[in-house]
Order: C-alpha cells, then structure tokens, then sequence
C-alpha cells in the first residue's frame, strides 16, 4: 500500500511537472535550432556533439516553414529549395507542430519551449532535444554576421 501510495505521488509530480505552453510562447521558434539529443522511447540517448544543418522555423499566426540551413565559416548560413509547411495546432492542454510537404504529413508534439531550449516528441515517441544556433564566424574577419 505504502509503494501505492509513492506511485501516485511520483505520477501527480511528473504530471504538475509539465510545462503549459502559451499561445505567445510559439514566437519562440523563430530562428535556427540545432538538435542536441535524441531520446528514444526505451530511454536511450544519442548525442549530438557537432551538427551540419540547423533547422530554421519561420512562424507568424500559427503558420510557417521549417526548412534545413548549413552554417557557414563566415556566419552566413547555406539554404535549400526545400522545406515543410509547419502549422500550431493546441489541442486541449497539448501543442502540436502539424508538418506537410508535397508528399506527406506528420504532426510532433511540444514537450517545453523557452527561449534557447525545446522540445518534440513524434508519434514513434522518439524526443527530439533542440537548442537555439546562431551564426557562426570563424573567419575572424571583423565583420558582423547577420
């Protein structure tokens, strides 16, 4: 009984735990990301140490693009033709990035999201870590990136 009892404290903790976001914490997108890990569902972990593409979200009421750029030695970033269609869906107290493309679609839920930190979980359960990038000038050229 006392193990029950452990149990749903530890549940009801993990459950007031979880971050509400807000309509007006969505802006906080915006920008480049880089993924930092990987959690998989069992609970292994990759690591990303260094990354070749950011990904880049672009969102005004709701609606947007996320699409992949290389950071550049001289803090300018290399972008693709491609990207996804990306549209905020709140569905009671959940969150959800709703994802198209040509081919497909595919939605992926918010964890948390702050200003230099988020977090998505995938129908397969796999979470997806993200931390906010910035241009990169390794040049030392004097000059500002943008």
């Amino acid at each position: 009984m006392k193990n029950a009892f452990i149990v749903l404290f530890c549940s009801l903790l993990f459950v007031s735990c979880k971050q509400e976001i807000q309509p007006a914490d969505i802006a906080k997108l915006n920008g480049y990301w880089e993924i930092e890990k990987v959690v998989f569902e069992k609970g292994e972990e990759k690591e990303y140490k260094m990354n070749e593409t950011f990904d880049f979200f672009q969102i005004k009421n709701n609606k947007g693009l996320r699409t992949k750029v290389m950071p550049q030695f001289d803090g300018t970033f290399l972008t693709t033709d491609t990207f996804e269609n990306v549209a905020v869906r709140f569905a009671g107290d959940q969150v959800f990035l709703d994802y198209k493309t040509k081919y497909t679609k595919w939605s992926e839920e918010i964890i948390s999201l702050s200003d230099d930190k988020f977090v998505v979980k995938n129908p397969q359960k796999i979470e997806y870590h993200y931390k906010k990038a910035g241009p990169v000038n390794l040049l030392n050229d004097g000059e500002k990136t943008k």
